[in-house]
């Protein structure tokens, strides 16, 4: 690469995608990026930490920071996701502030939009799921939004479809800076492959799991050997849970949950990496390792 090139300028700049839990944010992010690098499930508050995906084109790179969803958080945990999301806010140059149509309209009170009161960045409001409700039904919940915040535009989208991204990308190359690529083209994240593998094995826990089993889930990679003669990766890592009465469902009857989660963690780790992978699930249990401060120190929160 030459010295032009290093110094080319583009539209370039860091965009926030925040909101409730479970509107879509994850797989808004899979989608601009044409690969799952954030986990996504039906259940609400998946996400924990910032993940960061870079959407490049020919004349700009929009860097996007998917967060955990804003809620009344009252655990430690729950609240470091909390902040996580709202620090992002005082960073980037946009918000997206995401919401999802197909869900009751919150009162004045608990509308999420309010967390943005302090926020002096321009921010766009995504109405996810619009294919779903009837147009009729949108005025009052836009009204309802745009009643707490001044949003700069509203674009209605479908994340699982596509519908709609190219209007936001287009919206985005008008409001982000000049400058230069604040990454290499050929990134779509600043996450390990160590992180994204064990949010990978994370999903299929709670793809799998019921009630509290996978909120009370942490997942550590102890070992990622790679064997490029083979092309082979060994793959090592512990689930992590809270109560011992937890450990059977995720083992499950002789063993049948921990495999079905591994094999399809498996082939998604594959997919990723494009190579066989081995991978080996132990299960440990952290008794309330989720209000232990120090415990989620080490899970790098």
């Amino acid at each position: 690469m030459n010295q032009t090139e290093h110094t080319e300028q583009v539209k370039s700049g860091i965009v926030a995608l925040v909101g409730p839990p479970n509107v879509g944010k994850s797989t808004l992010l899979n989608c601009l990026l044409g690969q799952k690098i954030s986990i996504v499930s039906p259940k609400p508050q998946t996400t924990r930490n910032r993940v960061l995906g870079i959407v490049n084109g020919p004349n700009y790179q929009i860097v996007l920071l998917d967060t955990p969803g804003i809620h009344q958080a009252r655990s430690p945990l729950n609240i470091e996701m909390v902040k996580i999301a709202m620090e992002t806010l005082t960073e980037v140059d946009v918000v997206l502030f995401m919401i999802d149509v197909t869900l009751p309209l919150p009162t004045k009170n608990r509308n999420p939009a309010r967390h943005l009161k302090d926020t002096r960045v321009p921010t766009i409001l995504l109405v996810n799921k619009i294919d779903l409700v009837p147009r009729e039904k949108l005025l009052p919940i836009l009204q309802a939004y745009q009643d707490i915040f001044p949003f700069e535009a509203i674009i209605p989208l479908s994340a699982l479809t596509s519908d709609g991204t190219d209007i936001l990308i287009e919206k985005l190359v008008t409001m982000i800076p000049l400058g230069p690529r604040l990454y290499p083209e050929d990134i779509p994240t600043d996450a390990s492959e160590r992180f994204i593998v064990s949010e990978i094995i994370r999903e299929k826990v709670f793809l799998n799991t019921r009630d509290e089993v996978p909120y009370s889930t942490a997942v550590v990679v102890d070992r990622f050997k790679e064997d490029p003669e083979k092309n082979l990766v060994t793959i090592d890592a512990t689930i992590i849970i809270e109560q011992t009465s937890q450990k059977g469902i995720i083992i499950g009857k002789k063993g049948s949950m921990l495999q079905k989660i591994g094999s399809e963690a498996r082939g998604d780790i594959e997919h990723l990496l494009d190579q066989k992978v081995y991978l080996k699930l132990w299960v440990k249990v952290v008794k309330d390792w989720s209000k232990n401060d120090r415990f989620l120190k080490e899970l790098g929160f």
